[in-house]
Order: C-alpha cells, then sequence, then structure tokens
C-alpha cells in the first residue's frame, strides 16, 4: 500500500509538472481583454515565434483549467462566431473535435466553408484549444443589454453602414469597444493573461493534491503500523497458549509417572508382606 501511494505521488507531481508552461509562448486570439462571448483562442509559438498545433485533445483541456478557465464547447464557440469571432486554425473543444469559426469562405481556411468548420480528428491529434471565460462572458452580456438600446439586439445583426463599393462585415464585441472589422488570425495575437491566476491556482491545486496524497500516504503507514502490531500480539498469544499447553501436557505426563510409581510401590510392599 506504501508503495502504491508514492506511485500515485509521483504520478500527480508528474502532472502537475507537464502543467509548468512557458507562458511567453503562449498566445491568446482576439488579444488580451477581448474574447468573443468569452471565447478565445489559445496557441502556442515556436522557435521563430509562429503559432504551431502543440496540444492533444487531453492537454487542451488542462490548458483552459491552468489557465483558470474551461475548455469552451461548440454552442459557446457557436455564439462567438455568430459575434464576429473568425480564426484560420483548429482548435479543440469540449466534445472532443476540433473547430474553425469561418464567416468568409477562403480556400486555405477551413476547407473553403464557411460557419463552424469542424474536423473531427484523432484525440491525440495536435490543434489549438478554444477556452471560455465565463466572466467576460457575463460581462459582455451586461454590457449589450445596459450600454445602449442597439445592443440589445443579436449580435449577428450588427452591422457598419457600408459605402457603395464596400460590402458588409461582422463586428466583433468587446468589453471596451466594437468594430466592424472581422477579427482574424492576423491581427495582433498578445501574451496570454490569466498567467498571475492561473499560476495561483496551479500552484494551490499541486499543493492540494500532494498534501492529499502525503495524507493517503500517512494514514497507510498508520494502518500497516496497526496491523503489524495486532500480528505480533496474535502471535504472542497463540505462542503462550502453545508454552501453556506444553505445560499442562508435562504436568500430566508427570502427574502420571508419579501414579505409576505409586501403585507399584503398593504393590511391592503387598509382595513383601505376603512373602513374610
Amino acid at each position: 500500500m506504501i508503495w502504491l501511494c508514492i506511485t500515485s505521488l509521483l504520478s500527480i507531481t508528474q502532472v502537475t509538472s507537464d502543467l509548468n508552461i512557458d507562458t511567453s509562448r503562449i498566445r491568446v486570439f482576439p488579444a488580451a481583454n477581448q474574447s468573443i462571448a468569452g471565447v478565445f483562442q489559445v496557441s502556442n509559438l515556436d522557435d521563430l515565434n509562429q503559432p504551431q498545433y502543440t496540444f492533444n485533445a487531453s492537454e487542451a483541456r488542462m490548458l483552459c483549467s491552468y489557465l483558470g478557465v474551461n475548455i469552451a464547447s461548440k454552442a459557446q464557440v457557436q455564439e462567438a462566431l455568430t459575434r464576429g469571432l473568425e480564426t484560420c486554425r483548429f482548435g479543440w473543444i469540449d466534445e472532443h473535435f476540433a473547430v474553425i469559426p469561418r464567416i468568409n469562405a477562403l480556400s486555405n481556411c477551413g476547407q473553403n466553408q464557411s460557419g463552424l468548420v469542424t474536423w473531427r480528428a484523432s484525440v491525440t491529434h495536435k490543434f489549438d484549444v478554444f477556452c471560455f471565460n465565463e466572466s467576460d462572458a457575463a460581462t459582455q452580456l451586461k454590457d449589450a443589454t445596459t450600454d445602449n438600446p442597439l445592443n440589445r439586439r443579436d449580435y449577428s445583426r450588427q452591422t457598419q453602414f457600408p459605402s457603395k463599393t464596400a460590402s458588409p462585415t461582422r463586428t466583433t464585441h468587446s468589453t471596451s469597444s466594437s468594430s466592424s472589422t472581422p477579427k482574424t488570425i492576423d491581427s495582433e495575437a498578445q501574451p496570454a493573461r490569466f498567467v498571475d491566476g492561473a499560476q495561483s491556482s496551479a500552484g494551490d491545486m499541486r499543493a492540494i493534491l500532494i498534501t492529499s496524497t502525503c495524507t493517503l500516504l500517512l494514514t497507510a503507514i498508520i494502518i500497516l503500523a496497526y496491523i503489524t502490531m495486532r500480528s505480533r500480539a496474535l502471535n504472542s498469544d497463540i505462542k503462550q497458549q502453545q508454552e501453556y499447553i506444553q505445560t499442562e501436557e508435562w504436568t500430566s505426563v508427570k502427574d502420571i509417572k508419579e501414579t505409576n510409581k505409586a501403585a507399584q510401590e503398593d504393590e511391592r510392599i503387598e509382595v513383601d508382606d505376603d512373602e513374610s
């Protein structure tokens, strides 16, 4: 049992060490404090400072937890799409498949499709990840219903009056402003926010896990010590019983011998009397 607890402790240490992410290589899209409907995409940068697919399905979920948020669901990404979120990179979502939200169809993005383009790849495949910040979504919803009457309408209906040569474009919404230009992957991505909170959350989780494991280990040691003491006590009782039985047997044998000897003495005396 002790080895089991030690193995568990090592496993937990390995998991938590995997969460020691180099935050300088993490980028979010849209930029910091500009999630759309609470949804933002997280990418990892290579040595050339270019985004690369890095996370499998389980790693993607752990990354969002590390950042102090949840992995986004299909419905949440779909809502963000209707509010103007558009990317050119696949990201994992809660339902264990990857998606690209596309407003406009492009030949080099999402197989030239528009809408929420899905890819049901193996869970070991590497993609980015879409995370969901519930507090951002609540704040944006509050802003949408209190700023002005126009914001009470569906975000998907918000457009800017175009010129004769320009085509209508969807707008993105943030906690501070709106823009008539869709967010694309070419927009500037800034370092991931939530870093301080994420490190604090991960540290707290690591401390809780290690404390729990050490408690289990201590409990196992106490139980083992109790079992060992009980076993020794039982062995001692058995030994005493065996010694008692041996003593009783020896006493019985001695009594029998003495009885036989006394009987022989009586017979000898009777024989002597008869002869005399």
